[in-house]
């Protein structure tokens, strides 16, 4: 179980009816995310990150509690009470009680705590009628004699009580998240890519988080994603976009007589590479008026002292566009080379230019 680092703001307890205890606490989640990116409030008096990381970065665990504490004072201006254990319950408990429990130590804290601190004062009070006052006492009855005994909910904390569950169901306030993306600005309805079966993962959850924190940081032309627009051939249609910005709801009406059909290549090169492509004598290949090569691709050449030898072509496929102002010509040749690469190479005012790499 992973040893968490809880920040407790007693102050920030009871919110304020003007919204800054709100904005002061987004403002503190941004700033400890420049020290810990996987920083994650759980209510308004608590926020939480995973110490090992951090720990490594700024040289242990002391140096990680100094610049928490700095950067509380500086956004704050008040103190906040630190803790450590493993797990969310535990780690609360411990930062209430301004403890930093040692690797292992975690459990023994944990059956020494008060019965009250599961939140259910009827639970509490029957265990104390029993003679049952800490959770350790509460957690060493069978579980048979609990379900007999309570209800429903004192099986969960009985869970709890045992370490076989890292958190109570009321530790979290649910509607935090979602003020704290309204409070940005974020709340803009966008797609979102699913997995194969339609899930989404923790991991998505947490690029998605990070990518926010880099636009919020530099900008919305900071991160930006591959999307596909209008086009003929593959360097045309591929461009990048910024992330998070709304999909275009005009669709693509435009036939495109010529297109090039599937495959794709799946990298397409913002900035094509000059390349030489010469026939089995050495000499260069070059695409006549009428669209046919004046000889067969034997070898391709990134440089002078680099080539490949190639196995197998397909075109080339001429291009010609804007007949009536700059009149472009192309032609496109796809090659597999012998070591099992393929690529789309595009012939262009007497040059070839590698535009694409095919998986």
């Amino acid at each position: 179980m992973e040893r968490l680092l809880a920040i407790w703001i007693e102050a920030f307890a009871r919110e304020s009816p003007d919204g800054s205890t709100l904005r002061t606490h987004a403002a503190l989640q941004d700033a400890l995310t420049v020290l810990c990116p996987f920083t994650e409030s759980i209510r308004l008096d608590l926020l939480v990150l995973p110490l090992r990381g951090p720990s490594r970065f700024f040289g242990g665990e002391e140096a990680v509690f100094a610049a928490v504490r700095q950067t509380v004072r500086e956004v704050t201006t008040g103190e906040a009470s630190l803790g450590v254990a493993d797990g969310l319950f535990c780690a609360e408990m411990a930062a209430r009680r301004g403890l930093v429990l040692a690797p292992g130590k975690t459990r023994a804290f944990r059956r020494s705590l008060p019965l009250g601190v599961l939140g259910r004062k009827d639970v509490a009070t029957t265990c104390q009628r029993l003679g049952l006052h800490t959770v350790g006492s509460f957690a060493d009855l069978e579980r048979a004699h609990v379900a007999e005994r309570f209800n429903k909910h004192a099986l969960v904390l009985h869970r709890i009580a045992r370490g076989e569950m890292n958190e109570l169901d009321t530790q979290r306030d649910p509607r935090l998240a979602k003020r704290l993306v309204q409070l940005r600005g974020e709340d803009r309805p966008r797609e979102e890519q699913v997995g194969f079966f339609g899930q989404r993962g923790a991991g998505e959850d947490r690029a998605e988080a990070a990518a926010h924190r880099v636009r919020r940081r530099l900008g919305a032309d900071a991160v930006v994603v591959a999307s596909l627009r209008g086009g003929r051939v593959p360097e045309d249609r591929a461009t990048l976009v910024p992330w998070g910005s709304p999909a275009s709801r005009v669709h693509e009406t435009a036939p495109w007589p010529g297109q090039m059909r599937a495959p794709s290549p799946a990298t397409s090169l913002a900035h094509p590479v000059a390349v030489q492509l010469r026939d089995g004598a050495g000499g260069r290949v070059v695409v006549s008026s009428r669209g046919l090569l004046s000889g067969t691709p034997g070898a391709v050449h990134f440089s002078n002292w680099t080539h490949r030898d190639v196995v197998w072509h397909a075109g080339p496929w001429p291009l010609v566009e804007r007949w009536w102002s700059t009149n472009r010509r192309r032609a496109h040749l796809q090659v597999l080379l012998a070591t099992d690469e393929a690529l789309l190479l595009v012939a262009e005012a007497g040059r070839w230019w590698l535009v694409g790499i095919y998986d």
